[in-house]
């Protein structure tokens, strides 16, 4: 009856040209004014965020400064000169306070967030936890020492932002178990650090907070996810922060930045306690890790962490303590290694960084083995990409609604959301001319049902296999790889997202891997790549010409992998590589 009243009151309406015309211009003007009005709550939230990260900065330095003025003598540029095992030594001696080095990291950090934008909040209650520990009669094994943290990591009273809008305003309510392993280890948590939005990406960009710089060139990206910390650290405004890997996140801004970085097996730390837009993603293995300026002071976070307190405030995580005796060995190596993983083409630099740090192995007394990678294609294209994306990105751009895309990840965003069919029908259109493209954009479409995710993640487990099959056929100890790099020209990482191979091989399979600075980029790496080809000769390999131009003098590094477990291993391994390469250093 309703419906009928209704239809004769507009019936006549419909036959007047004037008024539907009005009817659709006024329906028009809502939907726009509804989207201005929207995008105008989006950007008050970003605007709220803003002035808080400034307040917090204000605090902070409020707090370095008074801490200045009322110790004129503090030895702040003899503090930061430390490396974290000497400043650990003189903290827990008594020679160096805990004030002087929370408070000269604070000013240093101030200094370097200013030049490059790294750091997005200050932990405040550090101020308090510095009181409370020099009442504590046992000192942890991180006694003094002030930590950086990625942004999506839990720290009480402070927002996780992922570098989107949808979880501003949300402080949390406790400690993630990683920051609680740390403080009753007696580090002090001191600031947060920027992500790019998503943190499915290795620039580190959002419209929250803005772009961060690498601080060893201003027109190069400091790597991302876990840019931020990058940035800092090779800053020198933190001895040691904590970052997040699911695809190179830790290893990629340690190589861009000049640091050593770790990427533990999956769950070798506690993982409870952080923000992620995938959760749920279990094809491939995401994972807490340490980075820092010296591969020393990974060993001691890990050593500090792998304790009692967290195998109790986790008992998901095997409760395997740190094995010194592996990380301090010196027996010889059986190391296998590859110059390229055959999806995309190392520059030139990458290629020379492990030509000569194989040599320096083997005059060491190692045995190097060319080890040939079992089908990368498939592992990038079937294993990885369509096992992060086995929903077809439906979570990712879910997370993104009610947000603003950032550039630097419009360009990822775009083929994400494109309905399955769109993508299918253009992977058939391109994959005579840019094969590996079209690869790319059908595992993009993701695995369609619960049977093939099944399926998908059994196949992950036989790629595994015949992994460690091969290793062990080969009686490897561990494996010497590239780490992508030098830095990337800003605005390509996200037009780049499967250049990944080199790092997400080793999230795919699990295993603890590791990246050290070995060497630079010098001019004759810069004349060499004008004749970089790449494999394909498609976008992507013109792309990674142009995104890695104009590095001369920026640091090369290496990736040091081992089998699950195996962390102390990977990082003895690393350590000696790292020695390895400042001996020659010295010598030239």
């Amino acid at each position: 009856m309703t419906q009928e009243r209704l239809w004769q009151v507009l019936d006549p309406l419909w036959g007047d040209p004037r008024t539907l015309s009005a009817l659709l211009c006024s329906s028009a003007a809502a939907i726009v004014l509804l989207k201005w009005l929207g995008r105008r709550q989006i950007q008050q939230k970003m605007e709220e965020a803003r002035r808080a990260r400034d307040l917090a900065l204000e605090r902070m330095e409020k707090a370095a400064h008074r801490f200045k003025q009322e110790n004129p003598g503090a030895q702040t540029a003899h503090v930061l000169s430390l490396t974290m095992v000497e400043l650990v030594e003189k903290l827990k001696e008594g020679s160096l306070s805990p004030e002087s080095v929370l408070y000269s990291y604070m000013g240093k950090a101030l200094e370097v967030t200013r030049e490059v934008n790294c750091v997005i909040d200050f932990i405040h209650g550090c101020e308090d936890q510095l009181q409370k520990l020099k009442k504590q009669k046992e000192k942890g094994l991180l006694y003094g020492i002030p930590i950086s943290i990625k942004d999506h990591i839990n720290c009480k009273g402070h927002v996780s932002s992922g570098g989107m809008v949808k979880f501003l305003g949300q402080e949390k309510e406790e400690d993630s178990v990683i920051v609680q392993v740390l403080k009753s280890q007696g580090a002090i948590p001191f600031v947060k650090t920027n992500i790019p939005q998503t943190m499915i990406n290795y620039d580190c960009s959002n419209l929250i907070f803005g772009q961060t710089l690498n601080p060893l060139n201003h027109q190069k990206s400091p790597g991302g996810s876990s840019g931020g910390e990058g940035a800092l650290i090779a800053g020198g405004g933190s001895i040691l922060g904590i970052g997040s890997d699911v695809a190179g996140s830790i290893r990629l801004p340690s190589s861009f930045c000049g640091l050593c970085g770790l990427k533990p097996t999956g769950n070798r730390i506690s993982k409870l306690g952080v923000v992620s837009p995938i959760i749920g993603m279990k094809s491939v293995t995401g994972t807490l890790g340490p980075m820092a300026r010296d591969v020393d002071s990974l060993a001691l976070c890990m050593k500090a962490l792998l304790c009692e307190e967290m195998f109790q405030l986790d008992p998901t995580v095997p409760p395997l303590p740190f094995d010194e005796e592996v990380y301090t060995s010196s027996e010889p190596l059986r190391i296998g290694y590859y110059e390229g993983d055959g999806y995309f083409q190392p520059s030139p630099s990458m290629k020379r960084a492990i030509q000569q740090t194989r040599k320096l192995l083997q005059d060491a007394g190692h045995t190097l083995v060319p080890f040939a990678l079992p089908k990368i294609d498939y592992v990038v294209d079937e294993l990885f990409t369509r096992g992060i994306f086995s929903d077809g990105a439906a979570h990712l751009v879910d997370c993104i609604k009610g947000d603003i895309v950032d550039p630097n990840l419009k360009s990822q965003f775009n083929t994400y959301k494109l309905p399955a069919v769109v993508k299918r029908i253009l992977a058939i259109i391109l994959k005579p001319i840019y094969p590996r493209i079209a690869r790319d954009l059908s595992a993009l479409c993701g695995v369609g049902s619960a049977k093939n995710l099944w399926d998908q993640h059994g196949a992950v487990a036989v790629y595994r296999t015949e992994f460690i099959a091969k290793w062990r056929k080969l009686r490897l100890d561990v494996i010497l790889c590239p780490a992508l790099g030098p830095a990337f020209n800003h605005g390509y990482a996200g037009k780049l997202f499967a250049a990944t191979s080199y790092t997400n091989l080793y999230n795919v399979l699990n295993f603890p891997a590791g990246v050290v600075p070995v060497s630079t980029v010098t001019r004759a790496d810069e004349e060499e790549l004008k004749h970089y080809r790449g494999h394909y000769g498609d976008p992507w390999d013109k792309r990674l010409k142009e995104a890695v131009e104009g590095a001369v003098g920026l640091p090369v590094a290496v990736q040091c992998v081992a089998l699950p477990w195996q962390e102390e291993l990977c990082l003895r391994f690393m350590k000696e590589v790292e020695t390895l390469a400042h001996r020659t250093k010295r010598n030239v």
